[in-house]
């Protein structure tokens, strides 16, 4: 058996940060007391990051980066793809969610950290909704954009249910996310049309979309 590696310098960085900002304050929380606490320099800690926001926000960086590497790789189903990426983000939080919790909470006092979190969960739909439209040539840009902020916004939700002390399985989203799959008619596991199931329909050439599916709306059975 082989001892676990030590943590890197990033890692002891922030988990210094998000104690000493859990004990006494964000603002009140000095650059020289994390590095202090976290056994670095301040040069190294501002070569690391450039202040203390991005100190909070180190993970979502990383876990934005390696999701981009994820999905510049090919896939077989680009809609399931979205879906995985997903919960790698939620597996990520998941293994250590008191981490997670304090982070939460701190974010949650602090409005200008409750502002970037609302553009970094914007970056997430934008990196989901670019790799649909560049993986599925012609598809639609509103379900390329409506799918993506379904699937971010059905991990929000599971995610803060973890983050407020719930017990949440990993199958908890899994499921959520079969449900969105199923709502855009992409679930790798649908079968397939029978006779009975199809509906033949005409409409003249140049009705706009949302106007034919308004119509689909009232034709199909429910």
């Amino acid at each position: 058996m082989t001892d676990a590696p030590p943590p890197s310098t990033s890692t002891r960085v922030v988990a210094a940060a998000i104690e000493l900002f859990a004990e006494h304050g964000f603002d009140a929380t000095s650059v020289e007391q994390i590095a202090r606490a976290a056994g670095v320099s301040r040069s190294t800690f501002f070569r690391q990051f450039g202040g203390k926001e991005d100190v909070v926000f180190a993970d979502h960086e990383e876990l934005l980066h390696s999701l981009q590497a994820y999905l510049d790789e090919p896939h077989d189903n680009p809609w399931t793809a979205v879906c995985d990426a997903s919960l790698q983000v939620f597996r990520h939080f998941a293994a250590d969610p008191d981490l997670a919790r304090r982070r939460y909470t701190i974010v949650r006092e602090v409005p200008v950290l409750r502002n970037r979190e609302i553009v970094t969960v914007f970056r997430y739909e934008r990196l989901f909704d670019e790799y649909l439209r560049r993986a599925l040539p012609g598809l639609d840009p509103l379900d390329a954009v409506g799918f993506a902020a379904l699937v971010t916004a059905v991990h929000n939700h599971v995610l803060r249910r973890l983050l407020r002390g719930e017990r949440v399985p990993q199958t908890t989203l899994r499921r959520a996310l079969d449900d969105v799959l199923r709502r855009f008619g992409v679930h790798p596991d649908a079968p397939p049309p029978s006779d009975d199931d199809l509906t033949i329909a005409a409409f003249p050439r140049g009705m706009p979309v949302a106007e034919v599916a308004r119509r689909l709306q009232g034709i199909l059975p429910r």
